[in-house]
């Protein structure tokens, strides 16, 4: 709960929406919500709420830019992460990292693909995305931006896309276009 809470100071965001089943998982839950509001105080300036995990799948449909960071246990953050993975164009593009105190790990959310094992058609932006999230936590917030530019560049602009996000391009040409818009 504090790192979520110092996450959102050091990186400027706004807001933290903890995400619980504490009416029916009274303990679990409840435990979880119980050291949510017992360190919200420490930050006044960050707007909270709390919501139950059925009405944030309902609202991350209806309405996804009413979020900014949501803090939930790992089988909510699991369900909601495949859904929000979805809206966000499908698991190929969508980056992952787990954190605590001491260590990061940043991989893709789509785990190995074994379907894709040995075919062109592999998204890489997952992992491209998560290697951009690894170098903000780094602290090379440049490196970071020059690569996010090229992806925007690269699949927004220049509408290279894999066919997962409706197009035709294999991974190697999402890959020498990314090198070419970063040379």
């Amino acid at each position: 709960v504090r790192f979520a809470f110092d996450y959102i100071q050091r990186h400027g965001r706004r807001k933290l929406s903890v995400i619980h089943k504490a009416n029916i998982m009274k303990v679990a839950d409840g435990l979880f919500l119980e050291a949510a509001r017992r360190v919200r105080p420490e930050f006044p300036a960050i707007d909270y709420e709390e919501l139950i995990v059925d009405n944030t799948a309902m609202q991350l449909m209806s309405n996804p830019y009413r979020f900014d960071v949501l803090l939930l246990p790992n089988l909510y953050g699991d369900i909601l992460s495949d859904l929000a993975g979805g809206l966000a164009g499908g698991w190929g593009t969508v980056p992952s990292v787990s954190v605590n105190r001491e260590l990061a790990v940043f991989e893709s959310i789509h785990g190995a693909s074994p379907e894709l094992v040995g075919t062109p058609w592999v998204n890489p932006l997952s992992l491209l995305t998560s290697a951009v999230m690894m170098l903000r936590y780094l602290g090379e917030v440049g490196a970071a931006n020059r690569i996010e530019e090229a992806i925007h560049d690269v699949i927004g602009v220049g509408g290279v896309r894999t066919p997962d996000m409706g197009g035709e391009a294999t991974t190697d040409q999402i890959v020498d276009a990314l090198c070419a818009a970063l040379s």
